[in-house]
């Protein structure tokens, strides 16, 4: 992350989302260098400011009302606060999408329609203007009214039915990710799509809508998992840290704890057989490739299983680490942020507090996640950290071109 400019830098995106998966994918269009503004409802804001705990905290160490979920996906953004539902709020918001280039929003469908801010209504004032809707079952079909949240897309599209144990197993049973990833994956793809449609504009002039679904990224994602069941018929089930296509692929004990081994084809499993004392594992009948090892699984993992408890998981993986065999620790997520590698690569950054933001109060700097997207000639930018409610709101009504007067006007009467 730097101070270049990036490769975004030209754009300016209007933020009416909120939560993880809208912001999420504004986020990463700051962290390419967007001039985003967020727009949040006068004195709550994103309802993730107040998802906590965890909480901020301040110099002493004691909670701020500022939740930590939402400085997971508001980085780099200026944030303003304004009534949508007031018509002052809606021409503010008109006058916006005028100069904007993207504007990204996960209301209900035809929730905007209302306030005459739908992408047909903003297509009339700007041509050019990118319009993608998040919503949690896309603009049409007989779920298009629901409202759709990540654990719900998990259930219903079959991912929390292959993560977990069986059900014969100990804690067996369907298990939701310890991440919101279908969330953070909607996000992700609602930015490559908003990129493939600039990427159009250069060659028409013209804008388009987006129609980003959380249940059609959930079905997307379950990827082999997907191609197998369309291709055999067979539903796959649970099957805890193995994997229904290779072996060994998994964890296993050790004489500490636990390692994670994941041999994905015949040579590496023949290096491990090797290190670990046992070459002719790799030239066993049973074992000799990938098929027959996920076919005799329920042989291959005892035994190999007796041999991992025999040393320690720093031992393994100093073991095959230069032997091309992947094997890691499982970690923790402070373990994570200890790694040597993690820190090589600073992933973890701290931003400054300025001291307009008054809810962060004496805090010196706000962590988050680096960006993992490395552009040599271009890279990611910190142009602040997550804001404050309302702290730009003075800022960017200005470039509107209202004086200080009338925005006075404005946040009597409520609309910021």
């Amino acid at each position: 992350m730097t101070t270049k400019q990036a490769a975004l830098s030209h754009l300016k995106v209007l933020d009416l989302s909120r939560v993880l998966a809208g912001p999420w994918c504004t986020q990463m269009l700051a962290d390419l260098g967007a001039d985003v503004i967020k727009v949040e409802r006068p004195g709550a804001g994103d309802d993730t400011r107040h998802w906590g705990p965890p909480f901020l905290k301040d110099a002493d160490d004691n909670d701020t009302t500022e939740a930590t979920y939402f400085t997971a996906c508001n980085r780099n953004k200026r944030a303003i606060t304004l009534d949508m539902a007031q018509p002052e709020g809606q021409a503010l918001i008109l006058k916006m999408a005028a100069r904007s280039d993207v504007l990204v929003e996960n209301f209900k469908v035809g929730g905007l329609k209302q306030y005459g801010l739908d992408y047909e209504s903003l297509k009339a004032v700007n041509p050019r203007l990118i319009y993608c809707s998040v919503t949690g079952f896309g603009q049409n079909g007989p779920y298009a009214e629901r409202a759709g949240y990540d654990l719900m897309i998990q259930a219903m599209s079959g991912m929390m039915s292959i993560t977990g144990h069986a059900d014969g197993e100990p804690g067996g049973g369907p298990t939701r990710m310890g991440v919101a990833l279908i969330d953070v994956l909607t996000g992700i793809y609602a930015c490559s799509a908003i990129l493939a449609a600039i990427e159009v504009r250069h060659r028409t002039g013209e804008g388009q809508h987006i129609d980003m679904a959380l249940m059609d990224v959930g079905m997307a994602v379950l990827a082999n998992q997907a191609a197998g069941f369309l291709n055999t018929g067979k539903v796959p089930q649970r099957q805890g840290n193995t994997h229904p296509s290779l072996a060994p692929y998994q964890t296993f004990e050790t004489l500490d704890g636990s390692m994670l081994l994941a041999v994905g084809n015949d040579g590496q499993f023949a290096r491990f057989c090797e290190a670990a004392g046992h070459p002719e594992w790799a030239k066993d009948g049973r074992f000799a490739s990938n098929t027959l090892r996920v076919k005799h699984r329920d042989v291959l993992i005892p035994t190999l299983q007796a041999v991992t408890r025999s040393r320690s998981t720093a031992q393994w993986i100093a073991l095959l680490e230069d032997k091309a065999v992947p094997c890691g620790p499982i970690n923790d997520i402070g373990q994570a942020f200890a790694d040597a590698q993690v820190q090589a690569r600073g992933l973890r950054v701290d931003q400054a507090v300025t001291s307009s933001q008054p809810v962060a109060g004496a805090m010196a700097s706000i962590a988050t996640v680096a960006s993992p997207l490395r552009l040599t000639a271009t890279p990611p930018v910190l142009h602040r950290p997550p804001p404050a409610l309302g702290e730009h709101t003075d800022e960017v009504l200005a470039e509107l071109g209202l004086d200080a007067l009338q925005v006075a006007g404005l946040r009597q009467r409520g609309v910021v």
